[in-house]
């Protein structure tokens, strides 16, 4: 099923399937931000990611010596979400624990997923609670596609994404949806003025990775360099992301509290990188925002 929630200004849509965000419209532009799901490139549009980010070794993971095979992202995008409720600017999802999610996922929790509208900004809320007797541990990001152009009779390679930053950055490589950092796919980003030209080669090697807080705010760029979207965060660490295809028509800002597994891991979920983790009734709390010009 889909709600919508609107303002003066922007209006979003949202399926319960997954909680995912399935348009967010400029009211007054009738302009579409949000990419539309189209199979040939990608098909999704804005999952949200829990209780894994990105691919695990092996496509597992242990706990306390016994291993649970586990699909990339976690399997919240794949579920049916409860319909909470929804207030004049603001709606919300619950996803709750049950026989099907323990039996791959060995810790009880509830994930509420939350969108606030203000002005020309929407929020994004997440609230993970440890619903459990023992320690949880668990990853959760954001993976929205944004169209790149936004106009037409323009191309992908004439935007920029601009960082809140001048100094390069470092991104880590991925090798087979798995971390390497001792490959080439690493290496320093140059930025010009905060400015990063997109162009075909720039997801070869699939996302960017980006850790160690080195940005907390990423814009979208027409070719004049004015900002369309810009997407606001306190994670550790985001992904950048469009498919590796000509005229691949979006492009992914992926706020994210965890990541995948590097190929060299071992260990138990307690010990994968970027893990969080919460004991019995508490809870993690975080949001970030996007805003629309």
């Amino acid at each position: 099923m889909e709600y919508i929630l609107e303002n003066e200004k922007l209006k979003i849509e949202i399926s319960t399937f997954g909680a995912e965000l399935q348009s967010i419209k400029n009211k007054k532009m009738c302009r579409e931000y949000l990419w539309n799901g189209n199979k040939e490139f990608w098909g999704r549009r804005a999952p949200v990611l829990f209780p894994f980010v990105g691919s695990l070794k092996n496509k597992e993971f242990e706990y306390k010596g016994k291993k649970y095979p586990m699909s990339q992202h976690g399997f919240a995008r794949d579920m049916e979400f409860d319909f909470i409720e929804k207030k004049e600017n603001e709606i919300w999802f619950n996803l709750k624990s049950n026989k099907i999610t323990l039996e791959k996922y060995p810790f009880e929790f509830s994930l509420d997923i939350g969108y606030k509208l203000i002005n020309n900004k929407l929020e994004i809320i997440w609230k993970v609670k440890n619903i459990g007797s023992k320690k949880m541990y668990f990853s959760i990001g954001a993976h929205p596609a944004f169209l790149v152009p936004i106009e037409k009779n323009e191309k992908r390679e004439d935007y920029f994404i601009k960082f809140d930053t001048n100094k390069e950055l470092t991104n880590t490589g991925l090798e087979g949806g798995l971390v390497n950092k001792n490959n080439i796919k690493n290496g320093k980003i140059k930025l010009d003025e905060g400015y990063l030209k997109i162009n075909s080669e720039l997801f070869k090697y699939d996302a960017l990775i980006i850790e160690n807080n080195q940005a907390q705010k990423v814009s979208l760029c027409r070719p004049d360099k004015s900002e369309y979207i810009t997407v606001s965060f306190d994670a550790p660490l985001f992904g950048i992301w469009s498919p590796y295809k000509p005229n691949s028509p979006f492009v992914c800002i992926e706020p994210w509290f965890g990541r995948a597994d590097s190929k060299d891991f071992e260990g138990d979920i307690e010990d994968r990188e970027w893990q969080n983790e919460l004991n019995e009734d508490e809870d993690f709390i975080k949001k970030y925002k996007i805003e629309f010009n």
